[in-house]
This record gives structure tokens, C-alpha cells and sequence, in this order.
């Protein structure tokens, strides 16, 4: 096996534990509904998850462990995924809050910075922003 094919190993196992994250987000309020299946078949599709993947994923997402990526950019992109599932529905409740916290931590964020990240997300995903955010937000480039 080269070095090549270790590192496409150990990354399509890091997506294959964030889609199972994902998947566990989605599931959590019980059956999916439709938002919520086309938005994990789009991040199946991004992550590189094939069919019998995905089918393995959705039978049991927490058999799949978390496997942080390295650098702050991309585990600030796995946060930003499962904020956008969890907010397929347009709210979070207290289970979901519970999980992700959970899974910040597991991508290595202290517990006073998950909950810091969790709580300023929360308010940017349900439309909290004050002048000042939303000012810097439609100027960002």
C-alpha cells in the first residue's frame, strides 16, 4: 500500500465518522424527512460516501467513531455541516444541542470554546444577528 493510498484511507475514514455525525444529527428527532434526506444525500455525495455506505451509515451512525481533521479550517467546516442538518428543520432542540456539543468536543474544541462556538452559531443559524454582524456579514468579501 503506498503512502498515497494510507492518507485516502485515513481521510475517507474521517468523512465516512462525519457523515455518521451527520446522519446522528438528522436522526435524532426519528424518521427523516425530506429536507433532511436530501441534505445527507448531498453531504454522501461531498464526502465521498457510496451507496452501501450510506445505507451502513443510516442503519447505525453511532457505531462510527469521530476522526478530527487536523487543522482548525476544516474542523470549523465539520461544525458548520452539522449546523446546517441540524437547522434543516429550522431549530434545535435540546438533544441536538447535547450532541454537537458532544461533537465539538470530539473534534478537540475545549468545552467552554464548543460552547461559546455552539452558542454564537445557534444565534447566526436562527437569525440572532445584531446590526453589527449583520453589517460585517454582507460586507465580508
Amino acid at each position: 500500500m503506498s503512502f498515497t493510498d494510507l492518507f485516502e484511507s485515513g481521510e475517507h475514514k474521517r468523512n465516512l465518522g462525519h457523515f455518521a455525525s451527520i446522519a446522528n444529527m438528522a436522526a435524532v428527532n426519528g424518521a427523516l424527512n425530506a429536507e433532511e434526506e436530501k441534505m445527507l444525500r448531498r453531504f454522501a455525495k461531498k464526502l465521498d460516501i457510496d451507496e452501501g455506505e450510506y445505507e451502513a451509515v443510516l442503519k447505525n451512525p453511532t457505531k462510527y467513531p469521530i476522526n478530527p481533521p487536523n487543522d482548525a479550517d476544516r474542523r470549523l467546516e465539520r461544525m458548520h455541516d452539522l449546523f446546517e442538518m441540524i437547522f434543516a428543520d429550522h431549530e434545535i432542540d435540546d438533544h441536538e444541542r447535547f450532541l454537537i456539543e458532544k461533537y465539538a468536543i470530539g473534534l478537540g474544541y475545549t468545552a467552554d470554546l464548543a460552547q461559546q462556538l455552539i452558542k454564537r452559531s445557534i444565534e447566526i443559524y436562527s437569525g440572532g444577528l445584531d446590526m453589527e454582524d449583520y453589517r460585517y456579514l454582507l460586507n465580508k468579501k
